[in-house]
């Protein structure tokens, strides 16, 4: 495992120093997405079988010498997952009345596709629904996402719509949102402007709570979800971070394999914003370092929270430390999972989708359950708007 990434990086950091930005983005990019199998060559078939010489036979007809067992699995033990049954939550089927489609969002900084699912009871719903936006990883589709996330089937359990924008190849190779440019790290440009023109699009045209609206991603996904989420607080009430990395942790795609092997605490907070954070500590790929970044971050704004921590493990799977702050028994404000063993991968997701750990606690349910506790009020949303 660790072989590719040490030649990766070493190709990385010499490409740094002849300050060749475009091919150190490219050469990180090949961790980032999977590589894929080598197509299988059959072997021609001829007319006839050569006739075996005297000493061949003499040899078929020899015992066998006996051969050495090698281990079923020569993966290093932190990266085995655990023989649990993965959830079936993503191949169930899609409800009657429900819908998943696709559309297509253009505005002055760019335009991006989508896919939008809205759950069977938005039909009869009296009330608004909350809606969550999810920010894929590299190498990732919106379609990708949602199967190994599933996040649509609690969007049927507890009433609320996905929005999965998807990122163009023509604006990053590997598909990855571009989380560590500086024109993409603040309101009113670049992409953050463009996913909150999708996201303000949504809400009007749909039966959507405009208080009860949050962003949650994987990887690059969560790194551009947090930066988003910053820059419109009047949008977003809550964030999800999944192996992501601080906002400013990276300038430019040079700092960015940095930050993302060795850590960088990034830019302080300007506002009080409500984030859940997920990261295996066996990641390889983003630091687990960058995971306490940024839930200290997100802490910072807060005058005083009350601090409890508590260690468990899922049945037949990964152990984990769930850190929570809050004002004595209420809601969290900042809520960080450290997933022991677990690598670069969405914890508790389906198998369906890439970059999943089934074995691992269920961010997805976890990421609901603290985002439904959290809105913003008219007041709020006015005043930084």
């Amino acid at each position: 495992m660790l072989a590719p990434f040490r030649r990766t990086r070493a190709k990385a950091t010499r490409k740094l120093r002849r300050a060749t930005i475009s091919a150190v983005t490219n050469a990180w990019g090949a961790v980032l997405t999977p590589a894929k199998p080598a197509k299988k060559t059959r072997k021609p078939k001829s007319a006839k079988a050569a006739p075996k010489p005297a000493a061949a036979k003499a040899a078929a007809k020899a015992p066998a010498r006996p051969r050495k067992k090698t281990p079923k699995d020569s993966t290093p033990r932190a990266d085995r997952k655990p023989a649990v049954p993965a959830t079936s939550r993503s191949r169930s089927t899609r409800p009657r009345g429900s819908a998943f489609t696709s559309g297509t969002f253009d505005s002055e900084f760019g335009a991006r596709s989508y896919r939008l699912y809205v759950p069977a009871v938005a039909r009869t719903a009296p009330d608004p629904l909350p809606l969550i936006v999810m920010l894929h990883g590299c190498g990732q589709s919106s379609l990708d996402f949602a199967r190994g996330t599933g996040m649509n089937t609690l969007a049927e359990e507890f009433g609320f719509l996905v929005l999965y924008p998807s990122q163009a190849r023509a604006s990053h190779h590997y598909g990855c949102w571009n989380w560590y440019r500086r024109g993409d790290q603040a309101r009113d440009a670049g992409e953050p402007a463009l996913l909150a023109g999708l996201t303000r699009r949504i809400i009007a045209d749909h039966n959507v709570d405009p208080a009860r609206v949050y962003v949650a991603g994987l990887s690059a996904g969560a790194s551009a979800a947090l930066v988003l989420a910053t820059s419109y607080p009047d949008i977003f009430a809550a964030a999800g971070v999944h192996s992501g990395l601080a906002v400013g942790a990276a300038y430019d795609a040079a700092s960015a394999p940095i930050a993302m092997q060795s850590g960088n605490p990034g830019l302080p907070h300007r506002i009080q914003l409500p984030t859940i954070v997920f990261h295996g500590d066996s990641d390889r790929t983003v630091s687990p370092r960058n995971g306490r970044f940024v839930a200290l971050r997100a802490l910072e704004p807060y005058a005083r929270l009350d601090r409890a921590e508590k260690t468990g493990r899922i049945p037949g799977g990964r152990e984990f430390t769930r850190i929570v702050h809050r004002v004595g028994r209420g809601r969290p404000y900042v809520e960080q999972w450290v997933v022991h063993g677990s690598g670069h991968a969405w914890s508790g997701g389906h198998s369906a989708g890439s970059y999943t750990d089934p074995a691992g606690p269920d961010a997805s349910r976890e990421m609901v359950r603290f985002f439904l506790r959290h809105r913003t009020t008219k007041k709020w949303r006015q005043a930084l708007a």
